[in-house]
């Protein structure tokens, strides 16, 4: 019986069809948690495919668990970005459910680089981990702790969805 079961559950996955990034008009939402040093928060991204292989986004990052000996206000918690992103999927061909995407951001701290990958267990549904850095501040005074928020590597993960 319990092989019969296997046999079952492995035919179905076999037949789950999802995609990753489907070129112009692929539109993708994404939230999950966003961890960088002295805080946690919670980041969401829209993306919208402008190319076989190119997309242009929005992302927005809430910096919620900040420690208490930081005096940060909401200006220091928020973050907003426009972003581009190169859906390389395809090209590099690992899966179709796989997608892996490099991309540049501005935002209203900083201008940055993220490099992303999310994996698609249906149509709809996937999960998503990204890494992102800034590259140029536009403060570059020697910030304070509360400025620091977004202005450092972060690392966000959590649920991808197909709209």
């Amino acid at each position: 019986m319990k092989k019969l079961i296997v046999l079952l559950v492995l035919t179905n996955m076999s037949l789950i069809s999802a995609q990753s990034f489907s070129g112009k008009g692929d539109q993708k939402f994404q939230v999950g948690a966003n961890f960088q040093e002295n805080a946690t928060g919670i980041n969401a991204t829209f993306d919208y495919g402008v190319g076989e292989n190119m997309s242009i986004g929005v992302s927005t990052t809430y910096a919620s668990g900040v420690k208490s000996e930081i005096d940060a206000d909401f200006g220091d918690r928020f973050d907003l970005k426009a972003r581009f992103n190169a859906n390389l999927g395809n090209v590099i061909n690992v899966d179709p459910n796989f997608d892996v995407y490099p991309g540049l951001h501005l935002g209203l701290k900083n201008f940055g680089g993220h490099l992303g990958a999310r994996y698609f267990f249906t149509d709809g549904f996937g999960i998503y981990t990204e890494l992102n850095a800034p590259f140029a501040k536009y403060n570059t005074d020697r910030l304070t702790l509360a400025e620091k928020l977004h202005n450092q590597f972060t690392v966000s993960l959590g649920a991808c969805f197909s709209l």
